[in-house]
């Protein structure tokens, strides 16, 4: 049912988005046929409204309802791109000299608008394989519903299938084979025992030991004895398969945290940095606890319940068929009653899930960043901010309360009516003769063991309903789709020289932003380069691309003539050497932390490193010198200690390619020279890749390269783009009048 509503809504949208009628009359196709077009959502008055383009046979076609249509004539050299203005978007065409305005859009056509743009620059420029609009609408939406992909994940959260999650949930559990076996046979024989007990307390014990009439009259410590002996082996039983199952339980979900956190560890950094580490580190503890409740509780209770409900239905009804049949009638309308108000909770629950991940991280942002809340005097606030969190998680909560105090004990009078029925029945059955008391008390004992399951199942419903949400988002995470693929056969170089070649590359965070334009050039194998330019002019991004923490939007960068993408990324990364502008450290040991990027490393290799990083002298003035504790982030060093560390991580790992950005931000003038010149030594025979806040320090560079606005501007040696007068000697005079100011004038 849910499946074909899916269907139906995504074909009613692809019949609403075909191109107007008039449209395609005037390019002499049919609307279906329509391969490239585009529907925006503001009029050329800045109104709201569907304005439609479409590209066919070289000719762009504008139509607004109410307006005649307009035709652009597409040339080669014709250049379609997009304008951003301050709260709305724009496509223009460069055509013949001439700017025009073709149409108007919100930031909402942000991402349609590039991709727009993208594929006419293809087509002008004689491409085959450009993308038509379906195909682009394909790869951002969901087959299933139509609604777009809410990140790269490409998981529509929308279309669960929550037996399907089930399913791979207990596919988890197929592992534990034996664990599995041994479990449901102890509560197969635990169940057992459970049904045969109301028969003997009732109808053996009144109709049989206590009837003078009976041939078993008068044994009531032989049935005293047994009913002893059979609970105490059904409580060893219930022991012997808990103990069991807390194991297994605890090794499934295990399992499960692992992947999770492995899964993340795969994913690229875009992927962290479009979440909260709140929600992130939710989804790794309290979902994975949720998930364990259920699989320790939730599912061997269901088995015996569900084992319970059949043998004692098959028991009453053997008893008595047409009483037992009359006390069931309302079984049936509880389970109706479960399917209807399931997914409600299941959605209730997915919005608690969202509050509690933003209450976390506002907490984690506000004890991560302590300093600055005390600095700045914002207790009160961050407490304000906290409140409203955790106000809207606790009203989430509250919602699920209410509702379920309000449908539960509904259920609850339904199965009081069940027996309310073999009280009147059963009583009128005894007054007649045609029932003994002991078949009524075993009845009663039944029907206690049908509904007990039944109201087990409907306080369980959101038990079940939280646990499958959480299950989900594990799932979500383990198979999230790197936005960074490695290829299907990933090369390495043997003989690795350390040539890096940058070719028209560009690169955006957000699309038709671009931070990096057309980038070209070669760094030759041990070359320095230095990255100079303006803060937010695209230094950072560029040394990313290098490690590929990012791919490039178009062009190639290569190593040694190799595409990078072609690259084994764990050959890549054991190539690059990265100091960065944040340095982080883990918790532990200086030594460890050392370490980090050679685990095998000997104690004479890391204090080498912590030497030539000028890190040695204040480790050993350390309580433990190397193996001295450290915190989260490096807490109780200074900056300059955290970057010394961090250098000394990097020299460790020896790597052909060695990144520095603003490697020495945080040290001293005086500190600052002797990892410079550690540096110089390290650098030798290594393509390094240096971006400093002080430009002096670059003087000795090979070459330096000057970014400005994401364009490579000047390139060249310190004397040949000083001698330029430009963007370079530009910042330059503006350091060294700071410096000057601050009574350190460079000589």
């Amino acid at each position: 049912m849910k499946n074909r509503k899916h269907t139906e809504n995504k074909k009613n949208r692809d019949l609403s988005e075909r191109i107007p009628q008039k449209l395609a009359e005037s390019a002499g196709i049919r609307p279906e046929a329509a391969g490239l077009y585009l529907k925006t959502d503001l009029t050329d008055e800045f109104r709201y409204g569907d304005v439609w383009l479409l590209v066919h046979d070289n000719t762009l076609y504008k139509y607004c309802e109410g307006h005649s249509i307009e035709t652009y004539p597409l040339r080669s050299g014709d250049e379609l791109a997009v304008e951003i203005a301050a709260t709305t978007l724009a496509i223009s065409l460069q055509s013949g000299g001439t700017l025009r305005i073709i149409c108007r859009g919100s930031n909402a056509m942000n991402k349609a608008f590039g991709k727009f743009t993208a594929a006419v620059a293809k087509l002008l420029h004689g491409e085959k394989n450009f993308a038509e609009t379906s195909d682009l609408e394909r790869e951002e939406r969901c087959p299933n519903c139509g609604r777009p992909y809410r990140d790269d994940t490409r998981l529509c959260p929308h279309c669960v299938n929550k037996a399907r999650v089930f399913r791979r949930l207990l596919a988890y559990a197929g592992h534990y084979k034996r664990y599995i076996i041994f479990i449901l046979t102890f509560i197969l024989i635990t169940a057992g025992f459970e049904v045969v007990a109301p028969y003997f307390q009732g109808t053996v014990l009144f109709d049989e030991v206590l009837n003078s009439d009976s041939p078993h009259y008068g044994k009531i410590f032989l049935l005293v004895g047994g009913l002893a002996l059979l609970q105490l082996l059904s409580m060893c039983f219930t022991i012997i398969y808990g103990r069991k199952n807390a194991r297994f339980a605890n090794e499934v979900v295990y399992d499960m945290r692992t992947d999770v956190f492995s899964s993340m560890q795969r994913l690229s950094i875009k992927y962290f940095t479009d979440k909260e580490t709140g929600a992130l580190m939710t989804r790794v503890n309290s979902d994975a606890e949720e998930v364990q409740w259920f699989l320790l509780d939730g599912i061997p209770f269901l088995i015996v319940n569900l084992l319970k409900l059949f043998g004692v239905a098959a028991v009453m009804i053997a008893m008595r068929p047409t009483l037992s049949v009359l006390i069931l009638v309302p079984a049936p309308f509880i389970i109706l009653f479960f399917r209807r108000y399931l997914p409600k909770f299941d959605r209730m629950y997915s919005k608690s899930f969202r509050y509690r991940s933003a209450m976390t991280a506002r907490m984690n942002d506000s004890f991560t960043g302590v300093r600055v809340v005390k600095a700045f005097g914002k207790e009160e606030s961050e407490n304000a901010s906290f409140s409203a969190r955790s106000r809207a998680f606790g009203d989430s909560q509250a919602d699920i309360g209410i509702r379920s105090g309000t449908v539960f004990p509904i259920v609850s009078l339904a199965m009081w009516m069940g027996s309310l029925i073999i009280y009147v029945l059963g009583g009128k059955m005894i007054i007649d003769g045609s029932m003994g008391f002991g078949q009524l008390t075993s009845l009663v004992g039944y029907v206690g063991m049908i509904y007990g399951p039944l109201e087990w199942l409907t306080n369980t419903v959101q038990q079940f309903a939280s646990a499958m949400n959480s299950a989900n988002r594990i799932f979500e995470i383990i198979d999230a789709r790197s936005v960074i693929q490695e290829s299907e056969t990933p090369k390495t170089i043997d003989d690795f020289k350390g040539r890096v070649t940058f070719e028209n590359v560009n690169f955006s965070y957000l699309p038709n932003r671009p931070v990096l334009k057309n980038i070209s050039f070669e760094a030759a194998p041990g070359e320095h380069i230095g990255i100079v330019g303006p803060s937010g002019a695209g230094k950072s991004t560029l040394i990313n691309l290098i490690a590929r923490l990012y791919d490039t939007e178009s062009g190639t960068i290569r190593f040694d003539g190799v595409e990078i993408k072609e690259l084994s990324l764990d050959w890549l990364h054991s190539q690059v050497g990265t100091v960065l502008q944040d340095t982080y450290l883990f918790m532990g040991t200086v030594f460890d932390n050392i370490a980090y990027t050679k685990p095998s490393a000997t104690r004479e290799e890391v204090i080498r490193a912590a030497k030539m990083a000028d890190a040695h002298d204040f480790i050993m003035k350390m309580d433990d010198a190397y193996d001295t504790w450290i915190g989260t982030g490096g807490k109780g060093l200074s900056g300059g200690e955290r970057q010394r560390i961090s250098l000394a991580r990097a020299i460790l790992k020896d790597p052909k390619i060695l990144i520095l950005d603003e490697a020495t931000s945080a040290v001293d003038t005086r500190t600052e020279l002797h990892i410079q010149k550690a540096l110089e030594e390290l650098s030798r025979g290594r393509t390094t890749f240096n971006i400093a806040h002080r430009l002096s320090t670059l003087r000795n560079a090979d070459r330096l390269i000057v970014i400005e606005n994401g364009n490579l501007v000047e390139m060249g040696t310190h004397a040949e783009i000083y001698a330029l007068e430009g963007v370079y000697y530009r910042l330059y005079q503006i350091q060294k009048e700071a410096l000057k100011m601050r009574g350190l004038e460079e000589k």
